[in-house]
């Protein structure tokens, strides 16, 4: 690893300059973790997944695919969803009340943990690809077109608004009713700090394409993207570093990164093409492929518990993934 030197300011307030070190990749790393593959009874894929404890999960997929687990996924049972929409993302908030989006502008809600669906009016038709709900009655949406959609009644009325933006914006994440940073096409990072009144765009100096964006609390965050990029930020989005991962060895391409989850501040995970997955102990500036059998993509990843996950993906793949 070697140390970078980034520096910011103004002559009013000073220089801010922040020494980073720039991540390597690994395969020498703790105990390794076990990958395990679940039978989810289908083959089509599997495009979003979230466990809200160590035995209750939930996956959404193509064709209105909902699967139900509450063993920890040793038995995934289908769930009539009321759609053949694609459904691309899934979160819950507790045990009850969950959401589900898609394409054709599909939102569905549950309010019997994920036994029954209902679908809420989103007003468009756009497909949507991300959600993230603080709690049960304030979160976004996000989708193609520059899509931002929120709520604070639990879905009952979403309201669009303005992104500034008609790139397509894959995820969201939210750290309070307030804050929330936006991901997308082209090197796209929005964040606000009004609860979507008004959204900033935010300059990367890159034009990936970001998949997912995760942040630990209101400070410490990461975006995940195509061909290996991975940027971090360290005050709340308003600036992003390029921490993209080297091709090492034979590799002609890095793979797409398209999930990110941090499970501590030290401990994060990522998902990605090919099924390959990475690891951190060490806060990002060391991230250690691990070795798997699992060659599809991985669209999805939870981790309820710093020590259990899991990962969907193409071909009905769920991968259960425990550490040491």
């Amino acid at each position: 690893m070697s140390p970078g030197l980034v520096c910011a300011g103004a002559p009013a307030v000073g220089v801010l300059c922040l020494v980073l070190l720039f991540p390597s990749v690994s395969r020498a790393a703790d105990p390794a973790p076990v990958q395990q593959l679940q039978d989810s009874g289908t083959q089509v894929p599997l495009r979003g997944v979230y466990f809200h404890n160590a035995a209750t999960g939930w996956v959404v997929g193509d064709g209105g695919t909902i699967l139900l687990t509450n063993d920890g996924g040793g038995k995934w049972a289908p769930v009539s969803s009321g759609t053949r929409a694609l459904l691309t993302a899934v979160q819950f908030v507790d045990d009850r009340r969950g959401w589900t989006v898609g394409s054709h502008g599909t939102i569905l809600h549950s309010n019997d943990g994920g036994l029954s669906w209902k679908r809420q009016f989103s007003g468009m038709q756009a497909p949507l690809f991300g959600v993230h709900m603080v709690d049960a009655t304030t979160g976004w949406i996000v989708g193609a077109n520059g899509t931002i959609l929120s709520t604070s009644d639990g879905g009952r009325r979403w309201v669009d608004q303005d992104s500034g933006t008609g790139m397509a914006l894959y995820a969201i994440h939210a750290v309070d009713v307030n804050r929330a940073v936006a991901v997308g096409a082209v090197g796209t990072i929005l964040s606000t700090e009004d609860a979507g009144s008004t959204w900033s765009k935010h300059e990367t100096d890159s034009a990936a394409t970001f998949f997912d964006v995760w942040f630990n609390d209101e400070s410490h965050g990461w975006a995940v993207g195509n061909v290996g990029a991975m940027f971090q930020t360290l005050d709340g989005g308003r600036r992003w570093v390029d921490r993209t991962l080297p091709c090492l060895g034979t590799c002609t391409r890095p793979l797409d990164l398209l999930r990110i989850r941090f499970t501590s501040p030290e401990a994060g995970w990522i998902a990605g093409e090919r099924g390959v997955v990475y690891r951190t102990t060490d806060a990002g500036f060391q991230w250690v492929k691990q070795d798997g059998e699992v060659t599809v993509s991985l669209f999805g990843l939870s981790f309820p518990e710093p020590t259990l996950g899991w990962a969907s993906g193409d071909r009905g793949t769920i991968l259960h993934i425990t550490t040491p």
